[in-house]
């Protein structure tokens, strides 16, 4: 949906849908290394996904998925965990990391990886754009599409490298 449809939806007396967690699974991420895909490990998947099954998928990266989860809890007090799935035969499913009911952070296994989304306030988008951050993520923040919600930002973690940016900014989202 193109940004005059998106609006058009969105002010046509049509219900507001939540379309940041429909498009987690739909998007095309660039990598520095060349065009990349990335696609929920669990699409199609009906019932809650065990810490076993992410382990199986992520394989090496289940230590980057175990220890930022475990950072989340320790260092920013996100403790709250709920898997969401939102038409599973489609989207998969996601872990949404919570503090105190609000939604701080969306991690989605792939192969071998993982998508952590954010949804920023505009406030929040403005502090991590002046965030000293990788050119990617600067990219990234620069392209993100404005929902209903707030602003809609995806990272691909592949490797420990990645996990800083993340954790950067999640911290400016708690923070506002």
């Amino acid at each position: 949906m193109n940004r005059t449809d998106h609006d058009r939806h969105y002010n046509s007396g049509f219900p507001r849908l939540v379309t940041f967690n429909r498009q987690l699974a739909e998007l095309e991420f660039r990598a520095s290394e060349g065009a990349m895909e990335y696609r929920n490990a669990f699409i199609g998947k009906t019932d809650t996904p065990t810490h076993s099954e992410v382990a199986e998928v992520l394989g090496p990266k289940m230590k980057l998925w175990d220890e930022f989860i475990a950072w989340m809890s320790e260092k920013e007090g996100v403790s709250d965990q709920e898997w969401k799935g939102v038409v599973v035969k489609k989207y998969g499913w996601s872990l949404r990391l919570k503090k105190k009911g609000r939604n701080i952070i969306y991690l989605s296994p792939g192969k071998d990886c993982f998508m952590a989304s954010f949804v920023l306030s505009d406030k929040a988008l403005k502090e991590a754009k002046g965030a000293h951050l990788s050119k990617s993520v600067q990219d990234a923040l620069e392209a993100a599409p404005r929902y209903p919600e707030g602003n809609g930002i995806r990272l691909l973690v592949r490797k420990e490298g990645d996990v800083g940016a993340v954790r950067k900014i999640a911290a400016i989202k708690i923070a506002n």
